[in-house]
């Protein structure tokens, strides 16, 4: 079941806890990694209990039912992240509700996102979605593509996109171990990409979910995607 309404506010500090420990025991500031609280099929109420908790950056993966609770959620404080999978024609939805893309992966969707963007004056920060792992499984552009994408991204002659750096998403089922050399290789593809295109571009590094965002703060994680550790497991939607 969910977490209750007090588990929420004691769950997020404790996320904050881990993150925190995580952080100073690689050398790093805890204040350079941002909490993404992933709030996908969440009951508005639970959302409205995390803020009361300090809580004001959510990832949202379905473009459906987050346009169904942004409404409801009319805090400007509130800095929203897409997170999942976005279908060319879904795009349009990600502007203007949206600060934040994690998951870049064709230049198709990078014009129809400038375009929606330039339409309504917005911009949209973007993180280019790594399959770092090659599992045929999942979504994102290998390792081995990267160089190339970025080269036609940055000379796409896009104003109104940021490119922030880069995001993955570690296999379910991989040990400890292979979640690490994941997380090692994102770090060193970031390193690389940083050093042939600029670092402006790749201050960001997006992976690590509740079940291993400890390890991926580790090798150099950003930004953490946690879910379940706040507020419990996710329902089901109707």
């Amino acid at each position: 079941m969910t977490a209750s309404m007090p588990e929420i506010q004691a769950n997020l500090e404790r996320v904050r806890e881990q993150i925190r420990a995580a952080a100073r025991a690689g050398g790093r500031s805890p204040g350079d990694i941002r909490l993404v609280a992933v709030s996908k099929y969440m009951p508005v109420n639970y959302l409205r209990e995390a803020i009361r908790a300090g809580q004001h950056i959510f990832g949202e993966s379905t473009v459906q039912d987050a346009l169904d609770k942004l409404p409801q959620l009319q805090d400007p404080e509130i800095e929203w992240h897409f997170i999942g999978h976005l279908q060319t024609n879904k795009a349009k939805h990600i502007p203007g509700n949206f600060t934040w893309l994690h998951t870049l992966d064709s230049l198709k969707l990078a014009d129809r996102l400038e375009r929606k963007c330039m339409a309504l004056e917005a911009k949209l920060n973007v993180l280019v979605q790594v399959n770092i792992s090659n599992d045929p499984d999942k979504l994102g552009l290998p390792a081995r593509r990267i160089f190339d994408f970025i080269e036609q991204l940055l000379t796409a002659g896009h104003t109104r996109l940021t490119l922030r750096g880069l995001m993955t998403i570690g296999q379910h089922d991989a040990s400890p171990a292979e979640r690490l050399r994941e997380f090692a290789a994102m770090r060193e593809l970031s390193i690389a990409c940083s050093a042939r295109f600029g670092e402006s571009c790749f201050r960001e590094l997006s992976m690590g979910m509740s079940s291993d965002f400890e390890l991926a703060i580790r090798e150099g994680a950003s930004i953490v995607r946690v879910g379940s550790a706040i507020f419990g497991p996710r329902p089901q939607p109707d």
